[in-house]
C-alpha cells in the first residue's frame, strides 16, 4: 500500500473511533447485556440445548455455590466417557460424534457402522488436494481450512439442501475431512513457505481420527500408542462445550438464516479463529517459552510467583496484564478437561523425558490462582482451563503451533453439526437480537455546504 493511501486510511480510521465510541454509561441506562452477559458474568439465556451442559456451581441450603466444574454430553458426565474407553484400550472421538450427533452411545455395531462411514469420507474429492489446497498455501491454517469448506460447496452436488439427511451426510463428511484438509493445509505451508519437503500422506481406513492427523502429518507416519491415545482425548475433551460458546453460538444464528452447512461450518471457523476463543492455547506455550527464559530455576517458587506477578501488572511476555490458560468464563474452582487431561499429560511427560516443565506447569497452577486473588479484585474463583495443558501437550506431540487451533477445530466439528442439526430440527425463527440505536436525529446537509 503507498505511503498517500495509508496516510487516508489511517485519517478514516480515526474517523471510526471519533464517530463509532458509544458512550459506556448507555449500556448501563438501557440495561444491555454486553456480550450476552450480566454483570456478575452470567451467559444470558438465548436458547436450549439438549447436545451438552456445562456445570460449575450448585444449591445448597438455597444459596448458589461454587464446585467442581462438570461437562455433560448428552446428560453423560465426560470424565465417564473418557474413563469408558480408556478402560476398554480404544479410542473415543468417534464415539462422541456419534453421542453428540444421534444422542446416545453407539453400541459395538454402531460404532463399527460410524468407523467405516468417516473412513470412506476421509478421501477428498478428486484433484481437491492439488487444486485448492497446494495451489494457494496460506500462512494461516484456519483461513485455509475455512476457504476449502466453503470450496467444498462446489464439489457437492446437492449443496443447499437443507433437509435433514443432506445436511447429516455433509456434516459427517466434514468431520471427515477437516483432519486431512488440515494437515495437507499445514503441509503445503511448510513446503511453499518454509522450502520443507512436501509430504502427502493418504489417510488409512483402519486408524481412528487421531492415529490418522499423526500418520499424515509426521514424515515417518510414526507414532506411539500413548501420543495417539492423548491427541484422542485432547479431541474429546474439545469436541462440545455448550451451545453458548461463540462458535456453536455463531453456528446456530448463521444456520437460522436457512443458509448451507458449507457457510455455517465457514462462520463457526472464523469464530473459533480468534485469539479469545480458540488461540489460547498457543499464547500458553509462548508465554511459558518466556517463562523459562526469564527464570534460572522451574523450581524456585518465589522466582515463579514474581514472574506471575510481572504478568499480571503488564510487565512480562506480551504485556497485556493476564496469565494464560488461567481462569474460565463459566468455571471457577476447576475446568473438568484440565483435570482430566493432567493425570495422563503427567504420562506423557514421562515418556518425552519433560517432566521438569511438567513440574513448572503445575506450579503456575497451583501459584496462579494465589497471585490473581492478591493482585486482582474478582468476582468469582480462578483455575487452570483447558488450554492450560492442550498447548503443553501438543508441544510434546511435535505438533506445529500452527495447527494448534485447526486441532481444536478438527474436534469442534462434531459438536458444530449436532447444533447446526438442532437448530434445523427446532428451527422456527431467524434470530435476530435487538439493537439500540442511540445516536440523535441528524438532518441531511447538501454537499456543497458540509
Amino acid at each position: 500500500m503507498q505511503n498517500e493511501d495509508l496516510k487516508i486510511i489511517q485519517k478514516l480510521s480515526n474517523l471510526c473511533v471519533q464517530n463509532g465510541t458509544i458512550d459506556k454509561e448507555l449500556y448501563v441506562k438501557h440495561d444491555v447485556k454486553r456480550g450476552l452477559r450480566d454483570i456478575n458474568g452470567k451467559g444470558v439465556r438465548a436458547g436450549l440445548t439438549e447436545i451438552s451442559e456445562i456445570c460449575s456451581n450448585k444449591i445448597v441450603d438455597g444459596k448458589t455455590v461454587p464446585c467442581d466444574g462438570k461437562l455433560y454430553y448428552r446428560g453423560i458426565d465426560v470424565e465417564d466417557i473418557v474413563k469408558g474407553f480408556i478402560h476398554d484400550d480404544r479410542f473415543g472421538f468417534e464415539e462422541v460424534v456419534y453421542l453428540l450427533l444421534f444422542g446416545n452411545l453407539p453400541n459395538a455395531q454402531q460404532l463399527k457402522e460410524i468407523n467405516e462411514l468417516l473412513a470412506k469420507y476421509r478421501h477428498l474429492p478428486h484433484y481437491f488436494t492439488r487444486d485448492v489446497i497446494l495451489k494457494a498455501p496460506s500462512n494461516d491454517m484456519m483461513n485455509a481450512l475455512a476457504r476449502s469448506v466453503l470450496t467444498l460447496y462446489s464439489y457437492d452436488s446437492n449443496p443447499d439442501d437443507t433437509s435433514l439427511p443432506n445436511v447429516l451426510r455433509q456434516c459427517l463428511q466434514l468431520i471427515a475431512q477437516f483432519p486431512v484438509i488440515s494437515v495437507y493445509g499445514y503441509q503445503a505451508f511448510n513446503h511453499y513457505k518454509r522450502n520443507k519437503s512436501l509430504i502427502i500422506h493418504s489417510p488409512q481406513p483402519e486408524l481412528s481420527t487421531a492415529e490418522n492427523i499423526l500418520y499424515m502429518l509426521r514424515a515417518d507416519s510414526k507414532y506411539t500408542k500413548l501420543e495417539a491415545k492423548l491427541l484422542d482425548m485432547s479431541l474429546v475433551l474439545h469436541a462440545e462445550h455448550g451451545g453458548g460458546n461463540n462458535s456453536s453460538f455463531t453456528t446456530h444464528v448463521v444456520t437460522s438464516s436457512g443458509t448451507d452447512t458449507y457457510s455455517a461450518i465457514a462462520a463457526a471457523l472464523g469464530s473459533l479463529k480468534g485469539p479469545k476463543h480458540g488461540g489460547a492455547n498457543i499464547k500458553v506455550v509462548k508465554m511459558f517459552e518466556d517463562m523459562k527464559k526469564n527464570i534460572s530455576d522451574y523450581t524456585d517458587e518465589d522466582e515463579v510467583r514474581s514472574y506471575l506477578i510481572k504478568l499480571l501488572h503488564g510487565e512480562a511476555f506480551d504485556n497485556a496484564g493476564l496469565i494464560y490458560g488461567m481462569g474460565h468464563a463459566v468455571y471457577s474452582i476447576s475446568d473438568p478437561r484440565a483435570r482430566v487431561f493432567k493425570g495422563f499429560v503427567k504420562k506423557l511427560s514421562e515418556e518425552k523425558g519433560r517432566m521438569d516443565e511438567f513440574g513448572l506447569y503445575s506450579m503456575v497452577e497451583r501459584l496462579a490462582p494465589e497471585v490473581i486473588a492478591k493482585e486482582r479484585r474478582i468476582y468469582k474463583g480462578v483455575s487452570a482451563n483447558v488450554d492450560f495443558y492442550s498447548g503443553f501437550v501438543y508441544s510434546m506431540l511435535d505438533l506445529p503451533q500452527k495447527l494448534f487451533t485447526p486441532l481444536f477445530a478438527i474436534a469442534r466439528i462434531a459438536g458444530w453439526s449436532a447444533h447446526r442439526i438442532e437448530e434445523l430440527v427446532n428451527q422456527n425463527k431467524i434470530i435476530r437480537p435487538a439493537y439500540i440505536n442511540v445516536h440523535d436525529r441528524t438532518p441531511y446537509i447538501d454537499i456543497d455546504k458540509r
